[in-house]
């Protein structure tokens, strides 16, 4: 008998001390991970650093509300840090591209090799991202991809290539429903009209401006003049004499801010008059162009993944919004939004993972799916096609600016205001 007590009383030691050495291996553990880094490639300098620097706005507010409690209903909000790593904080090392796609390689290179990031986010300018997640590829880190349009991004066959934001074909395809949707409306013959395509010759640009023909050929609608400029241009009055020669009755325009300033300021100063401006959200949604230009720059048509309309149907969105605007002094746009839940959609995947091994982040990001009711987007939510990681359920709406705000047009059936058309002749405003 006394035997057999001496054994357990063994064992119990025995399972004891098991259980302190797990115990203290499991804190060791939760110590080492200290902090989860992401890293986050935006121009941070140069002629499109205030996007740049409002997408970074964006991501240090999503930092603080999934590190910090905070009585929000998104993900992480109402916890610290990342729960599956004992509360690890989320840490995001940012990296300037200066709007260049080697300075956005090299700084891929740098944040993976000497950053020692587990993932990826970026880059905004579509010329930057795809660069930037190539080297993201060489080294199998994941790489997502929160706002560049390119639909070639996502053709590319990579493996460690995610993407939230809708792509030029989707902006592309709702513009020419739009188109019919609005001449059924009012009784227009749309098919009639002359477009023209002005764009910028980057990787956004061109590769924006085949999506329209295809989609021009698909709908029947007629490309009248395709007009290429120089990125950052300084002079755009012969391409604006161009689609005021061949007689553009709607110009589908994609610029980034400089140049869509650019045009807008040399559209008055030649007086020349379209029926629309159809442009897709890059410069025309940053707040700057609207400093820039004033209200000159009402009755565009702009193409947007993020509105502040949208806070009706979903509270969270001012919420959020409101948060940004107290720290920044400014209303956030598409691209902060963007950004803004691409750092989300991170830490759900690392959060499923419960890991900083790549590769089970990588399985996670394939398994995504996020409500609509848990981002800010205008989108039914965030699930990725396991062929080439675009995101299925991102789409956008139309805005048109009046009174200087955002006001969603289309959809019909989600639409603030009624749009006018044609827009109003200068000397009539």
């Amino acid at each position: 008998m006394a035997r057999r007590l001496r054994c357990l009383s063994v064992g119990i030691c025995v399972f004891t001390l098991v259980m302190i050495v797990i115990s203290v291996f499991s804190a060791c553990f939760a110590k080492d991970v200290g902090e989860v880094k992401i890293g986050a490639i935006y121009p941070l300098t140069g002629a499109t650093a205030t996007v740049g620097v409002r997408s970074k706005n964006a991501v240090e507010l999503a930092l603080d509300i999934i590190n910090n409690k905070c009585d929000l209903d998104l993900p992480f909000a109402r916890t610290q840090g990342i729960p599956a790593l004992n509360g690890a904080k989320l840490r995001v090392v940012f990296a300037d591209s200066q709007g260049s796609p080697e300075t956005g390689m090299a700084e891929a290179e740098r944040l993976v090799t000497s950053g020692k990031v587990c993932a990826l986010m970026g880059c905004f300018q579509s010329s930057v991202t795809k660069t930037a997640s190539q080297a993201a590829e060489r080294f199998a880190t994941p790489f997502l991809n929160a706002d560049a349009i390119s639909p070639e991004l996502a053709q590319r066959g990579f493996k460690w290539y995610w993407q939230t934001t809708p792509d030029a074909n989707t902006f592309v395809q709702n513009w020419f429903k739009f188109l019919n949707e609005l001449g059924e409306r009012n009784g227009l013959d749309m098919k009639s009209m002359r477009i023209g395509l002005l764009y910028e010759n980057t990787d956004a640009g061109v590769d924006t401006a085949r999506a329209q023909e295809r989609y021009a050929a698909e709908y029947g609608y007629n490309i009248a003049a395709k007009i290429a400029y120089p990125h950052q241009a300084s002079d755009l009055s012969s391409e604006v004499m161009k689609l005021k020669s061949e007689k553009i009755d709607i110009v589908m325009q994609v610029s980034y801010t400089p140049d869509a300033i650019l045009f807008t300021k040399t559209m008055k100063e030649m007086n020349y008059n379209p029926k629309a401006v159809l442009a897709w959200d890059s410069g025309h949604t940053d707040p700057a162009y609207l400093e820039g230009v004033g209200e000159d720059g009402y009755y565009l048509f702009v193409g947007d993944v993020w509105s502040l309309a949208v806070s009706s149907r979903k509270p969270i969105v001012k919420e959020v919004n409101d948060m940004y605007f107290e720290r920044y002094g400014a209303n956030m746009d598409a691209s902060s939004a963007r950004a803004f839940t691409g750092v989300f959609v991170l830490a759900d995947a690392i959060e499923r993972a419960g890991s900083l091994d790549k590769s089970k982040i990588s399985k996670a990001l394939w398994e995504t799916d996020i409500s609509g009711d848990s981002i800010v987007m205008a989108w039914s939510g965030i699930n990725f096609d396991p062929s080439d990681g675009r995101n299925t359920l991102a789409g956008n709406v139309i805005t048109q600016i009046q009174g200087g705000e955002y006001e969603i047009v289309w959809p019909f059936e989600l639409a603030e205001r009624d749009f006018v058309w044609p827009m109003p002749a200068w000397e009539e405003r």
